[in-house]
């Protein structure tokens, strides 16, 4: 399996792209100028296309992606109604999905044949949205609206329209701030990290009953921390054994193991890393975790071991000014 790691550093608008070894490495194999400061990612289902959200002339660029190398060409690109925040994508690879913190919005783009196209969908009135998640079964959209401690949910129609749901959405805790989300691969539960907070809540996505409900909610901080809690960005194993969130004011990364089940999570732990780390990501085997740090202009790669999944640094490499978003592709 050949796997490549793509970093966004938009002070220096700039995509490092990099081959993951399989022991831990990276070997640098381009560095891509980008038209403004490219900040959130993501691959298409295909692996196909990467893209990738910039401002302050607000579109999304999707990047070819070369199956030998992991290589990018710009292949085409689509205006977008406000601040890329986060994308995402549908399952399918069908539909671009846009959360804008400053427009408050979000947004539904086509994709065509895998190039964006025009956008099929606006919903306005969500103070400060973080995030797009979609669901395990391609029909829940899950959208943060931080300012507002609640998660919107609408339903994704074929045509991408997003229909909301009964009832609309689910709250958090006031003042929690729900900003990100992974899913369980069982399909059976979400976690969203709470930026305002520092905590992380799980949701069970039907019970008895068919509703949605709150299960749980750790603290993601140190218990001796006084600082101001800025948490950002979350992820899960592939295998579903363990979760990992981050703290930007304490740059540290905070490991979870989870339950067989999906249910319950238990702190197994910090580990310090990069200096204000805004994103990181997890390759596609459960070995590697890949941290960026804003402010240290560095990504470091941690090996996850072991049954708590603990961290430990294999290496750190120089990127772009400010990086702050990290995808890995698997072709």
């Amino acid at each position: 399996m050949k796997q490549t790691v793509y970093t966004a550093s938009p002070e220096s608008q700039q995509i490092h792209v990099w081959r993951l070894e399989e022991q831990g490495d990276l070997t640098l194999l381009q560095v891509v100028d980008v038209p403004g400061q490219v900040q959130p990612m993501v691959i298409s289902p295909d692996k196909r296309f990467l893209y990738v959200g910039v401002r302050p002339e607000f579109r999304v660029i999707a990047y070819r992606i070369s199956p030998e190398d992991g290589i990018l060409a710009e292949a085409g690109h689509s205006a977008l109604p406000g601040s890329p925040t986060h994308i995402s994508t549908d399952h399918s690879g069908k539909f671009l999905f846009c959360g804008s913190y400053n427009a408050g919005c979000v947004s539904v783009t086509r994709l065509n044949d895998g190039l964006p196209g025009e956008i099929v969908a606006v919903v306005e009135g969500l103070e400060g949205c973080h995030s797009a998640n979609i669901s395990p079964d391609n029909r829940t959209l899950w959208v943060p609206a931080l300012k507002q401690d609640r998660i919107c949910l609408f339903t994704l129609g074929e045509d991408g329209s997003l229909s909301p749901q009964t009832p609309p959405e689910v709250a958090t805790v006031e003042g929690a701030g729900p900003r990100h989300m992974a899913f369980h691969p069982n399909q059976k539960y979400a976690y969203c990290v709470n930026e305002l907070n520092g905590s992380v809540d799980v949701w069970q996505l039907s019970n008895a009953h068919g509703n949605i409900e709150c299960v749980q909610t750790l603290d993601i901080m140190p218990p001796d921390f006084t600082d101001t809690r800025w948490a950002a960005d979350i992820h899960i194993t592939p295998d579903g054994r363990h979760l990992y969130t981050c703290d930007r004011t304490a740059s540290i990364l905070t490991v979870f193991s989870i339950s067989e089940d999906g249910s319950v999570l238990a702190l197994e732990g910090f580990q310090p890393t990069e200096t204000q780390p805004r994103g990181f990501n997890i390759d596609s085997t459960g070995k590697y975790l890949i941290a960026a740090g804003q402010k240290s202009h560095h990504i470091a790669v941690y090996a996850i071991e072991g049954a708590q999944g603990l961290l430990s640094e294999k290496g750190r490499y120089a990127v772009g000014q400010g990086p702050m978003w990290v995808v890995v592709n698997a072709q």
